[in-house]
């Protein structure tokens, strides 16, 4: 199984960030899981995949080749795809992740969380989704959704798709529970 985390190219301004993410990538990595990132070298994604590869995990980056082509791509990964355009980045994570989880970012990591959770909202697909809140980062996010489901936008049932954890071991905890299957069903491979 693979979890696709999504997470800054940049490591944010507080050393909590990198540690944040570098411990996510540990704990997946000691629970079995492999790891799929946007294929970047710095910050956050960079974090992730230098830590999970000491340890001995797989990780699969997929990259735009435009990224790429720019030399923004991590040299060591145990898999790189490069594909044609965010989209299809988006699309090849997708296939390739039996969960998501967002670290602290920006724009993208953002955009990249919320299309997944929208996707399994409507059914389109059956992945857990889940945020590692370091430091309070998405506490506005959060609060943004309890607002829509007090003004009628979001149902409570779908709020709660969302996983949420403020601890990287945590979160990855979380993940694997939503992802087990239920009693009496075959295992995941």
């Amino acid at each position: 199984m693979r979890i696709g985390l999504f997470c800054g190219s940049s490591a944010g301004n507080s050393p909590s960030y990198r540690r944040a993410a570098s411990d996510m990538a540990a704990h997946l990595v000691e629970q079995g899981f492999g790891i799929v990132t946007g294929g970047g070298a710095s910050g956050m994604m960079g974090s992730v995949a230098d830590t999970a590869l000491r340890l001995g995990g797989e990780v699969v980056g997929v990259i735009p080749e435009s990224l790429y082509e720019r030399k923004l791509g991590h040299g060591a990964l145990s898999r790189m795809i490069v594909v044609k355009t965010m989209h299809e980045r988006k699309m090849r994570m997708a296939d390739l992740a039996d969960g998501f989880a967002a670290l602290p970012g920006g724009f993208g990591t953002l955009e990249e969380i919320l299309e997944a959770l929208t996707w399994l909202q409507l059914g389109i697909q059956d992945k857990a989704c889940g945020l590692l809140n370091t430091k309070g980062f998405f506490d506005p996010l959060l609060g943004q959704l309890d607002r829509a489901v007090r003004a009628g936008f979001l149902s409570p049932s779908d709020r709660d798709l969302l996983l949420v954890d403020s601890r990287p071991g945590g979160l990855a905890d979380r993940l694997r529970e939503a992802l087990r299957p239920p009693a009496g069903a075959a295992a995941l491979p």
